[in-house]
């Protein structure tokens, strides 16, 4: 059996994992689920993922849930040894920064997101918004200044630390509001932009 990636595109979550199987350059296919297109509440479904979200990855007998336990897996696996670094400091500090893209970031960014694409004007909260961007600027903040001294997130070399953590960044900076100068953030993610396995993720709009 292929690998293959239930959950729509629209789903950050969703993005994170495409990407990395892009860059691996795995074989693989991919069915939408969640929100309009259903799928994740029907009985096949929740019996590969009881919380009834996306993504699911399949590979072969192996089930997983968890985007960034997917990704590790999609790196580990079929990516190289920079995307997965194998010297254990180096992986752990990518997989620190991958917790925090989860814990921190994003918790962070979620408010602003919601308000502005998935609530209509009519009902938009200020307050969300701001109380989203009074927590996501100083985590900005504190990435732009980790990337004065390095060219990625895990170092001089692209890792899977840098997955999350740009699909996070691409999704704030979408957003219709004015934030701060962050040229270290905005340089390394300029970069991420040129590479060819986002094609199809951060090249999409946010919805």
């Amino acid at each position: 059996m292929a690998v293959h990636i239930w959950g729509r595109l629209s789903s950050l979550n969703v993005r994170k994992v495409v990407w990395a199987a892009q860059e691996t350059g795995v074989a693989f296919t991919r069915s939408d689920a969640g929100m309009a297109f259903g799928v994740v509440k029907t009985p096949e479904y929740l019996a590969m993922n009881p919380n009834a979200l996306v993504p699911t990855l399949q590979d072969g007998e192996l089930v997983l849930w968890e985007s960034n336990v997917i990704v590790r897996y999609l790196c580990a696996k079929y990516g190289t040894a920079e995307l997965y670094p194998q010297d254990l400091a180096q992986r752990f500090n990518a997989e620190r920064w991958m917790d925090w893209q989860q814990t921190t970031l994003n918790i962070g960014s979620g408010g602003a997101f919601l308000q502005w694409f998935r609530t209509p004007e009519d009902k938009r909260d200020a307050a969300v918004i701001a109380k989203s961007v009074a927590t996501t600027e100083p985590a900005m903040a504190q990435l732009n200044a980790h990337l004065a001294d390095r060219a990625y997130v895990g170092g001089e070399h692209f890792s899977m630390a840098d997955i999350p953590v740009a699909c996070d960044v691409h999704r704030w900076f979408a957003l219709p509001q004015p934030r701060p100068a962050w040229p270290h953030l905005e340089r390394w993610f300029a970069s991420i932009l040129a590479r060819p396995a986002t094609r199809g993720v951060l090249d999409l709009p946010i919805s």
